[in-house]
């Protein structure tokens, strides 16, 4: 049996900057030889490159899609401790001259891999291996939450990484509600108010 993603589901954002740190140089799985990056506007798609010369070229390998956004990052104020809050100037102060200091702010690009597995993960072909890479790229996420549900050799797996960091996961198996024959529902064919 082949490793898998059965589910997947993805809030993670990280600066894009530190993404391309990331991928400048990344461990990658012995299957992908390498990652190709495609920035379309406000999307950018990660592709893999396989490593075996076997896969036609004409086969779509698997990619991560994330949304590029900005974000305006602000800088702490260096006379506000902890619990205190930034300083304001003191209150109103009606006719004085004297401006309120602005705190430093630049804007941050992010990308953000949002959504569920189609969203996300797209393509079948060396699709578990981009998910490793995905995983990877979850531990360097400032926020945001992964969790899948993955098949490795004949074990399924559950992973959850919560702010950069992995978390305990566990799955639960529950009954198909198709298996329930209670007749709890309406039964269209006998209805005495449908003619």
């Amino acid at each position: 049996m082949t490793s898998r993603v059965y589910r997947l589901h993805s809030t993670l954002e990280l600066p894009l900057e530190d993404l391309y740190d990331y991928l400048d140089d990344p461990e990658l799985p012995a299957d992908i030889e390498d990652v190709d990056i495609t920035r379309r506007n406000n999307t950018l798609i990660i592709s893999a490159v396989p490593a075996d010369d076997s896969l036609s070229k004409y086969t779509p390998t698997a990619q991560l899609k994330a949304s590029v956004t900005e974000n305006r990052v602000y800088e702490e104020d260096p006379d506000a401790g902890p619990g205190k809050p930034p300083r304001t100037g003191g209150g109103p102060q009606w006719g004085a001259l004297e401006e309120e200091e602005e705190i430093e702010s630049e804007l941050v690009e992010y990308a953000c891999f949002k959504g569920d597995r189609e969203t996300v993960l797209q393509n079948t072909a060396l699709q578990y291996p981009m998910f490793e890479v995905l995983c990877e790229i979850a531990l360097r996420a400032e926020k945001g939450t992964l969790t899948a549900v993955a098949t490795t050799e004949d074990d399924l797996e559950a992973i959850r990484i919560e702010d950069g960091e992995r978390s305990p996961a566990s799955i639960t198996v529950t009954e198909d509600p198709t298996e329930d024959d209670s007749g709890g529902g309406v039964n269209w064919r006998d209805n005495e108010f449908i003619s």
